[in-house]
């Protein structure tokens, strides 16, 4: 029961940890990354579909992106798509394929991009402390329902916490990457 209650809380750290890269895939650094349009969905043919099913996204140079579209009829949909997502890129199309300089990253916009980066590990830290707060929810209803003695339940607890604070390191050490990275010229 208690190693059940464990594994679902790792787990679902773990997933708090992937969703953390997740976002900060998406906070920009100045360097050209095919991640960063992972958000960009296309009307297509009546639904909004990834641009990665789309075209072929590749880096040109450390500051470019370069989008081969697979049909080229699709060209100024997708250069729409980009313009109206929440990255303030301004893409050029060349033919079939459209090219998307990234702008230099400014003294205070990387300050922005840090604070957006700080938010994000620490709505991760909170999620994995609700997640440590419902195991040890249950582990104390197996106490009270007497199918674990007091020292179970302490031990459990303990274990719970050691795995908590593994997380939160984790969620640290990748803030102060992403923050490395953001403030690197």
């Amino acid at each position: 029961m208690i190693d059940e209650i464990k594994q679902d809380a790792e787990e679902r750290m773990g997933k708090s940890i992937v969703s953390l890269d997740g976002a900060f895939a998406k906070i920009r650094t100045g360097r050209a990354h095919p991640s960063l349009l992972d958000t960009v969905r296309v009307s297509y043919y009546g639904s909004e579909t990834p641009l990665g099913q789309m075209a072929n996204i590749s880096v040109e140079d450390a500051r470019t992106l370069a989008v081969r579209v697979w049909e080229k009829q699709m060209v100024p949909e997708i250069e729409k798509a980009i313009m109206k997502s929440d990255l303030g890129l301004n893409p050029s199309t060349a033919g079939e394929v459209i090219r998307i300089p990234l702008p230099m990253l400014t003294e205070e916009t990387r300050k922005g991009y840090t604070r957006q980066a700080r938010q994000e590990a620490e709505n991760a830290k909170i999620a994995i402390r609700n997640i440590r707060r419902d195991a040890i929810a249950d582990v104390k209803e197996l106490e009270k329902e007497k199918e674990i003695s007091e020292d179970d339940e302490r031990r459990a607890q303990d274990d719970i916490q050691k795995v908590t604070d593994s997380f939160i390191a984790k969620v640290d050490a990748s803030l102060a990457v992403k923050e490395k990275d953001l403030m690197a010229v």
